[in-house]
């Protein structure tokens, strides 16, 4: 380009000024250079357009774009490819090295430039970056307008852009994290940690500020763990942010965990895949009392499951409380649901207790964590009510021994326990470019899948990959490369009937519980449950082993 009169620089300039990126990628267009040292009144910028037959559609709108700035354009005929060329290379000046690669989604453009507006510094200070590979009492009425919020101060449109973006993508969760030089953010998508952006240390702590602001955290506190909520609307529509922060060795790390508050399209039928588990779940909710078990690491979807048998159970003849913390959806009907608030006292055990007070015929514990609850379940469930509960717990069975950690006796256990459903979540294929081909010998014995299956293989790209693949106009729209879109349940559901009963007398391990369970009542494992959905395309063998498989 030596010889010509444009710059990525100058050309990412009069992008940013008069069009947006993604516009000019999608009209081919793009604007060169400003002609100067010409004798005229008003200034003219050069317009490349990769075919003059566009003209008819584009050329006012551009003309009238330009004049409102006292400019006149002057359009020339460029290639398609070498409009795309250009349009590339000015993109790439708003990251600081080689391995960033721009995300070109208008969200993500916006997301950058309102962080670049609070920095004195230059676009050097700020890039987007792919990972190669992808793994107060809630009061609505009076949640602030987050449009109105983003208008105050750059800042602000800055955060309110992020949550934003974050929402509207589907992250679980946000993590922004200090390093010696650089602020990094990384998201999780469909359960896997990503890289997503990097920023100077000054607006990164600038960032951190105003959000553990808008989360009614002490913003002068920065040595001690703090816990908030930002709350807001924003095109009518709730957003429903838990923060947290912790003192690290270069500052102060947040998370925030996006909570989805509209339980309105959550059913079984749509959560649990497999039919026999299903009506075989259905069967021990709607018993008349005991204990029903939801267990599985933090971010498996416990909360899910248990809103969607709630709503299900809500027929309006029944008085349905829950304790939660924090609350994560609106049930609505008559579902009445209580926050946890520890600092007033107000403990799943202390609530549990009064729950009992107020004639409830089904009750949810958000969860088990201490024997004080674990006993008061137990005694709500022998006094005739149904609870709903959730435990940190890799298995069904694990569960079980979880509770007798607690000191919950043995015969209470037996006495209460209805069932218990262990989950996880698991990343969906992306239907756009994943490969079918039959499984492999291997595959085939380990999973005890028929040999010449057809399975589904992820296409995962690397992040040069993904470059390439853009660049060619050829990189997947559903799922940008990863191989995966969306998460589908594996669940794992252990009824406590008589033989388990006994053997939880006798002593059982883990191990034996669940051997019996499999043979005895044809219980799916979480491994068997993902291979079905492998068998039916939903997912792959990779990941079924990455998050199911134990030994």
């Amino acid at each position: 380009m030596s010889n010509i009169k444009y710059t990525p620089n100058s050309v990412r300039k009069l992008v940013d000024k008069f069009f947006s990126l993604q516009w000019c990628r999608d009209n081919l267009v793009v604007p060169l250079y400003e002609e100067t040292n010409l004798p005229l009144s008003q200034g003219i910028i050069k317009i490349a357009i990769a075919n003059y037959s566009y003209l008819g559609t584009i050329a006012n709108p551009i003309k009238e774009r330009l004049s409102a700035s006292g400019f006149k354009c002057e359009f020339v005929e460029k290639s398609q490819e070498e409009i795309q060329e250009i349009l590339d290379l000015a993109s790439e000046e708003r990251f600081i090295s080689g391995e960033s690669v721009e995300i070109s989604q208008f969200d993500e453009d916006a997301v950058l430039e309102a962080i670049k507006e609070t920095s004195e510094y230059s676009d050097e200070g700020i890039s987007f970056e792919f990972d190669d590979e992808v793994e107060e009492e809630k009061l609505e009425e009076n949640s602030l307008d987050l449009e109105t919020e983003m208008l105050e101060s750059k800042i602000q449109r800055a955060a309110g852009k992020m949550l934003i973006h974050s929402r509207k993508n589907d992250y679980s969760d946000i993590h922004i994290e200090p390093r010696e030089d650089v602020y990094k953010i990384r998201v999780r998508k469909d359960g896997v940690l990503q890289k997503f952006m990097s920023m100077a240390r000054k607006p990164g702590m600038r960032l951190v500020a105003c959000l553990k602001n808008m989360a009614n955290m002490d913003t002068a506190e920065r040595r001690a763990s703090q816990d908030g909520k930002i709350l807001r609307r924003y095109q009518g529509n709730s957003l429903e942010f838990r923060c947290s922060t912790i003192p690290g060795k270069h500052g102060e790390k947040m998370v925030l965990r996006i909570l989805n508050s509209d339980a309105s399209a959550l059913k079984l039928d749509t959560l649990i895949h497999i039919e026999s588990v299903r009506e075989s779940f259905r069967k021990i909710m709607n018993a008349t009392n005991g204990i029903v078990i939801v267990s599985g690491p933090t971010g498996s979807g416990k909360s899910t499951t248990l809103a969607a048998a709630l709503r299900e159970k809500d027929k309006g003849d029944t008085n349905i409380v829950t304790a939660e913390d924090p609350i994560e959806y609106d049930m609505g009907g008559d579902i009445n649901q209580v926050q946890v608030n520890r600092a007033k006292g107000q403990t799943f055990a202390m609530i549990l207790r009064t729950f009992l007070r107020q004639d409830p015929d089904v009750i949810l514990i958000g969860e088990t964590r201490d024997p004080e609850t674990a006993e008061s379940s137990m005694d709500a469930a022998e006094t005739g009510h149904l609870v709903f509960t959730t435990l940190h717990a890799n298995s069904s069975t694990s569960s079980l021994t979880r509770l007798l950690d607690m000191d919950v006796p043995k015969y209470k256990l037996n006495a209460s326990v209805r069932g218990v459903l262990a989950q996880r979540l698991l990343r969906k294929v992306c239907t756009g470019c994943a490969v079918k081909r039959p499984i492999s010998e291997r595959e085939s014995i380990d999973f005890n899948i028929k040999k010449h299956t057809p399975i589904m293989y992820a296409n995962s790209l690397s992040a040069q990959e993904k470059q390439e693949r853009k660049k060619e106009n050829t990189l997947c729209q559903q799922c940008q490369g990863t191989g995966y879109r969306g998460r589908v349940g594996a669940y794992e559901l252990l009824i406590v009937d008589r033989k388990v009963q006994n053997a939880i007398s006798n002593g059982l391990t883990d191990r034996e519980l669940e051997q019996l369970a499999v043979e005895e009542n044809s219980m799916l494992t979480l491994t068997h449950y993902g291979v079905e959905l492998v068998k039916e395309h939903l997912t792959t063998l990779s990941e079924v082993i990455r998050v199911c498989k134990s030994d």
